[in-house]
């Protein structure tokens, strides 16, 4: 049988003149073999396709439309007061309305000041509410209501009182502090607020810390427990928490609304006791975690907390794996404004991976300074870009947009 080979001819100019001779070989010869690398595919191949592109989000869609003024604002928390130069703030008007456009904030904090009655309140925070998702994006309508002695609304409202937080770190009744946060989390949620900075997850180390009858226990195992089931029942009525105030004061003996307060603890020493503490609410789904001013020695940057990136990324988001957003505690406390003006603080907290600040003393010149940092390459805009786009992402999960 003839056997019939079909060679490119360039190779076969190429194997003739190596040989010598243009003659054929004799018929019943099988030719020598064609090396494999020398082989042609007759047949046309697909070019490589690229995998198909997800079409961009909702929210994704916003932070690409915003300007770079825009999403610095999102990265902000503040009383109304300090958006409008009022003294008090009780309800919306045109000026409230006109500082928004100015400056459309990530958030407002309200206080006992702002707080008169029910109908008030409710028309307060729906109205603020109404204003800023006009202008593009909703906020976060936020408050302390811990419970016990911090609460802004039980007492003008003639709500239903709610123990220390030592109650129920001496019965360590979970179920008792999941019912009373739900109970907190319904009226929160009916006048309106989506973000409660709660609860304390601190331990009772040093008797003579600036939090006391705050702090759950002693026992890290039980603030955990307490911690998780706090944020249980805040959650199952649709309020953001923010578990408070990392990596904790518990230790402390100062007081940082006045001025710093440095707290000795070994690293070692965090991971035996605050960190477990911490983890409970973390585990629980915390939507932020805020970050403390105090100095803790194990750092070894000597900086506030919310100011050092050892304290907020090293510790907080690759230790314990904390995703969720990062507040700063009130850039209106002594240990910040007797040290840093407002734009420096806004710009080291950011640095150290802090996703937003909550009340900076003078929020122009914080906005101003984050701005500018952009501007002169300090700090890269995907770096806003990031916390921007989980801060839009918490509030659509929340329905807050």
């Amino acid at each position: 049988m003839k056997h019939r080979w079909i060679i490119p001819v360039s190779l076969l100019l190429l194997v003739l003149t190596s040989c010598g001779s243009s003659m054929p070989a004799p018929e019943g010869t099988v030719p020598e073999a064609v090396p494999a690398a020398a082989e042609i595919t007759l047949s046309p191949t697909d070019p490589p396709t690229e995998p198909p592109t997800a079409a961009p989000t909702r929210t994704e869609k916003m932070l690409s439309g915003m300007s770079l003024h825009e999403k610095v604002c999102q990265l902000f928390i503040v009383t109304p007061e300090c958006l409008t130069g009022y003294d008090v703030l009780t309800y919306t008007d045109e000026w409230f309305t006109e500082c928004c456009g100015s400056y459309p904030v990530g958030g407002f904090i309200f206080f006992d000041k702002n707080i008169e009655d029910g109908e008030q309140t409710a028309a307060m925070v729906k109205n603020a509410q109404e204003i800023m998702q006009k202008q593009g994006v909703g906020a976060f309508m936020s408050v302390d209501e811990e419970g016990g002695d911090v609460t802004r609304l039980q007492y003008p409202l003639g709500l239903r009182e709610i123990d220390q937080m030592y109650v129920y770190g001496e019965s360590s009744d979970t179920q008792a502090m999941r019912e009373d946060a739900e109970y907190i989390g319904s009226y929160l949620s009916d006048y309106g607020f989506s973000l409660d900075f709660a609860p304390v997850a601190d331990v009772e180390i040093n008797p003579y810390n600036e939090l006391q009858t705050r702090i759950f226990s002693n026992d890290p195992q039980v603030v955990a427990e307490l911690s998780s089931a706090y944020i249980s029942g805040l959650h199952s009525k649709g309020v953001c928490t923010a578990l408070k105030h990392f990596p904790g004061l518990g230790a402390g003996d100062g007081n940082t609304h006045y001025d710093s307060v440095v707290i000795d603890r070994t690293l070692d020493e965090l991971r035996g006791t605050e960190f477990p503490a911490f983890l409970g609410g973390i585990h629980a789904g915390t939507d932020f975690v805020m970050v403390g001013h105090q100095i803790t020695t194990g750092s070894g940057d000597g900086l506030p907390g919310d100011l050092s990136e050892v304290v907020v990324t090293e510790w907080l988001r690759k230790e314990l794996g904390y995703g969720g957003l990062i507040i700063t505690d009130s850039h209106s406390m002594g240990a910040i404004i007797n040290h840093y003006s407002s734009a420096d603080a806004a710009l080291m907290a950011i640095e150290a991976g802090v996703d937003m600040v909550l009340m900076p003393y003078d929020l122009t010149d914080a906005v101003t300074g984050v701005e500018s940092a952009v501007l002169s390459g300090r700090i890269d805009e995907s770096r806003i870009d990031r916390s921007v786009q989980k801060i839009l992402d918490t509030k659509e999960s929340h329905g807050i947009l």
